[in-house]
């Protein structure tokens, strides 16, 4: 047989595709399913009646297992080239995950520790030149560290693993809990458990790191002004009244030094030492009357709260930089009397979160 090589070369013509197909389509009038089904995909969608879509399986491969080859084949679209960017080619300066939630244990001052549902939030930097981030890295990094007693060492642990993997310059890792503590009644010898929300917070920023806690403190506050007037109708008219009080929120965030540990329960007695009328768990009716006479002895505008507040702050060696935001959340009026004292650098700034004082609300 003779082979003509300037043929093979040739592009074929309309005509011979035409009956290549032909060909094609009366073989498979004659051949079995497995001889049809063997045939190549692009192949299939040429034969009479078959579609665009190829024959999927819709059994579910159980003891299918991705090898280090196969996982080499996986697109990965957030790791892409910067063709892929879409939008302003800018650096984002916070991308992660919010709400990852875990148990996580905590060291107490009284040396136990305690296991509590935590939230995290994870966040690195991204150069303007990179598509993105492998989300569910920053949620594996914190796994290895999850099983040991947490503390700021170990979060600055998660935070190093999961800058390397993301090759990322700032991060930040934030977890919120509800931190329980005792507290006795003021009169009747009760006692029973108080909720503390509060939030460890730890940022790098240009290779500098801080560490700062957030705690939300509740508390009672009598407004000085409504109870002189209400004194002032008892004594000059003999008319009984009552000055208005209302249930308030704090939000304390100190950043912290080196000289020394600052306990949950440290930050907890230091708000109860400015402002000592906080909400109360168990009552009896000795205890609603004490609480009515600790109010009065300590009526609080909120400008008053703030700097108390500070006070107590500034006085501690541990606490460096602080911000103070108090929302007293008025029974006199429909709206709430608010205010923000800071100190230093870190908590500085001309513009507020547009529902800000909207969080400082305890849900009870």
């Amino acid at each position: 047989m003779n082979i003509h090589l300037s043929d093979l070369d040739r592009t074929p013509g309309r005509d011979e595709a035409e009956a290549a197909l032909d060909k094609l389509r009366r073989w498979m009038e004659q051949a079995s399913e497995a001889e049809i089904a063997a045939l190549d995909p692009a192949i299939l969608r040429l034969l009479p009646g078959a579609s665009d879509y190829p024959a999927l399986s819709r059994v579910y491969p159980e003891r299918f297992a991705a090898d280090e080859a196969y996982r080499a084949t996986l697109p990965d679209l957030q790791n892409g080239p910067a063709a892929l960017i879409r939008g302003a080619r800018r650096p984002i300066q916070h991308v992660g995950i919010s709400n990852f939630r875990l148990p996580i244990r905590f060291r107490t001052r009284a040396g136990g520790d305690v296991t509590l549902e935590t939230s995290v939030t994870g966040t690195v930097s991204l150069d303007a030149e990179k598509k993105g981030i492998n989300m569910s890295r920053i949620m594996r990094s914190f796994y290895t560290h999850a099983e040991r007693v947490f503390s700021f060492d170990v979060i600055e642990a998660a935070l190093d693993d999961y800058k390397a993997e993301l090759e990322s310059l700032d991060a930040r890792i934030q977890m919120r809990l509800s931190f329980p503590m005792r507290v006795e009644s003021l009169r009747s010898g009760l006692a029973g458990y108080q909720y503390y929300d509060m939030a460890l917070e730890l940022v790098e920023r240009a290779g500098v790191r801080r560490r700062i806690l957030h705690l939300d403190y509740v508390y009672s506050s009598t407004c000085p002004c409504s109870l002189e007037l209400s004194e002032h109708a008892r004594r000059e008219r003999g008319q009984l009244a009552t000055p208005h009080s209302q249930r308030s929120v704090a939000r304390l965030s100190v950043v912290l030094t080196e000289d020394g540990c600052l306990w949950f329960e440290d930050l907890v007695e230091m708000c109860r030492r400015a402002v000592p009328t906080e909400t109360q768990v168990m009552v009896k009716r000795e205890d609603e009357q004490a609480f009515a006479e600790l109010n009065a002895a300590n009526p609080i505008f909120v400008e008053d709260a703030a700097r108390l507040f500070a006070a107590e702050l500034e006085g501690d060696p541990r606490v460096g930089d602080f911000r103070v935001v108090a929302s007293h959340q008025e029974s006199l009026h429909s709206h709430d009397a608010v205010s923000v004292l800071t100190e230093g650098e870190t908590f500085a700034s001309e513009s507020l979160d547009p529902r800000l004082f909207g969080t400082l609300i305890h849900a009870g």
